[in-house]
């Protein structure tokens, strides 16, 4: 069983909520989606297929390709079940390999205990096999298996990504409470952003949203930040394919038409950091940076780009009230500064948000780490016309 040969069911896993713009990435590069969750796309496709996906998706976490499925009650029928798979025609004799899972067995507490009979299993065929015996853990940075288990059906599937694609790579200092690269790129995709207008983003904290968005405009995938994908290490891989693709992504690459792309923040430290993050990821050209308070920064007069925030959300006691003022001049300025601009604020905190004193045309639901949150529209119109009415409610 030549995997690279083969075609199979295809599962690309993203944070919850993205699962909408993940397909429409998906749709893009030329896929048909048979099945859409929250957090889950289904393709069908080659390990080719999964190459490319790494390399090029924005908003992904993993991507699996599916091997067998059975059913199992218990612990052990797992183990002998897995261990029928012919796992030398899979992996390497002397390859490192981790185990991922879900489980929702009623005979299994702990789902690290299954995870453990599956890694038995595969390593006890190998064993067989090659009279030697394989080296496991936990690290994600090698050759990765992904059991599936809910009541009595598995599913097995290789993880062809290994360490999560959510982070693209590029990012050599997080700076406070980062937003993860993969959601600021969904949040991004899902505003009114044309690519060829302005994009500001004050409050840039370490420069992710501004970072992110020049990586769409001069269209670099992540896969040129990363050089170890778990993929490479399956039996019968080949440079081959992984190679072309990335000739493919770099001549794709546009430094030609990039819009203006403002990142603004009061603290030098994060200017700081935004700086290094943007000269890593090879954008620092595209965007300019600026130490000010938010409402100083630069806005474009007579364009009709879009303007977003994260601010804090106040997750700590007594942060909330010091915060609101924070919320309302954020209203003061798009209305003062960005009329014409699309208007936009990801929160995790709807009652401050209520304070930027604009009813939202969109409320879009993300996650943030565990926080669930929104990121709220406002169209900002010229002249005179503006909607103040009361924040509405889910």
């Amino acid at each position: 069983m030549n995997i690279f040969d083969q075609s199979s069911r295809i599962l690309i896993s993203c944070q919850k909520f993205l699962g909408d713009i993940l397909a429409n990435e998906v749709r893009q590069m030329g896929y048909d989606v048979k099945l859409q969750t929250p957090s889950v796309v289904e393709i069908n496709g080659n390990m080719d297929d999964c190459i490319r996906l790494n390399l090029n998706l924005r908003t992904a976490s993993q991507v699996l390709f599916f091997i067998r499925s059975f059913h199992a009650e218990n612990a052990e029928e797992l183990y002998l079940r897995s261990k029928q798979i012919p796992w030398e025609e899979i992996l390497l004799p002397e390859v490192y390999f981790s185990i991922t899972g879900f489980v929702n067995n009623a005979t299994i507490n702990n789902s690290m205990f299954a995870n453990v009979k599956l890694k038995d299993a595969i390593v006890d065929r190998l064993r067989d096999v090659f009279n030697t015996r394989p080296s496991t853990g936990n690290n994600l940075d090698a050759a990765a298996i992904h059991l599936h288990w809910n009541q009595s059906f598995v599913e097995i599937f290789v993880n062809t990504s290994g360490d999560s694609l959510a982070r693209h790579g590029y990012r050599k200092i997080p700076g406070t409470a980062p937003m993860q690269e993969a959601l600021a790129a969904a949040v991004i995709l899902s505003t009114k952003w044309d690519k060829k207008t302005p994009f500001i983003n004050p409050m840039c904290g370490s420069g992710t949203l501004g970072i992110e968005a020049a990586l769409i405009a001069s269209n670099r995938p992540p896969g040129l930040f990363r050089e170890n994908y778990a993929f490479m290490h399956l039996k019968n891989y080949s440079k081959e394919k992984y190679l072309e693709e990335k000739t493919t992504m770099e001549a794709n690459v546009t430094d030609d038409n990039i819009p203006p792309i403002v990142c603004s923040d009061i603290s030098s430290n994060a200017v700081h950091i935004s700086k290094l993050n943007a000269k890593a990821a090879g954008v620092y050209r595209f965007i300019k940076f600026e130490l000010c308070d938010f409402r100083d920064t630069t806005v474009p007069d007579g364009e009709s780009g879009v303007v977003l925030l994260n601010p804090e959300y106040g997750e700590r006691l007594g942060e909330e009230s010091e915060l609101e003022e924070v919320y309302v001049n954020i209203g003061d300025f798009f209305k003062k500064n960005c009329s014409g601009y699309t208007g936009y604020v990801f929160s995790g905190n709807l009652d401050l948000a209520k304070r930027v004193g604009l009813k939202p045309k969109r409320k879009i639901p993300f996650y943030s780490a565990k926080i669930e949150c929104r990121l709220m529209e406002y169209e900002l119109y010229r002249g005179t016309r503006r909607i103040l009415s009361e924040f509405g409610e889910d």
